[in-house]
């Protein structure tokens, strides 16, 4: 479970930062994770071997469409999680944080209840 963790980590890192950038490169993800940029090489090669990320000769990765699908619903299950954490009084810090560790074990029922909360 927790390389499974890790690798939405990753995964979730990629979207955000391909939001922000056209070129995401392992530098780009290893300084906004606070990761070795070895480390970071290492789990992008193996993201590329599972199909979730392309990376061109220059080192610009990029989402599959696999890696992209897997990557949104853990960013949504991290914002609305975050959001509604907030909501029920938890500071913005802690939100951000537990919501972080929540989006990867929480069940879709009990998820998609959340959800069904904040609308």
């Amino acid at each position: 479970m927790k390389y499974q963790q890790s690798e939405e980590d990753y995964l979730e890192k990629i979207l955000m930062l391909q939001e922000k950038s056209q070129h995401v490169h392992s530098i780009d993800i290893a300084n906004e994770m606070g990761f070795s940029k070895p480390s970071v090489s290492i789990a992008m090669h193996k993201l590329e071997d599972k199909g979730y990320i392309n990376m061109d000769k220059t080192g610009v990765i990029t989402l599959t469409d696999e890696g992209y699908k897997r990557a949104t619903a853990v960013y949504e299950r991290h914002k609305v999680l975050s959001s509604f954490l907030m909501q029920i009084g938890v500071s913005k810090e802690a939100a951000l944080e537990d919501a972080c560790e929540i989006e990867h074990f929480i069940s879709e029922e009990t998820f998609q209840a959340i959800k069904g909360q904040l609308k």
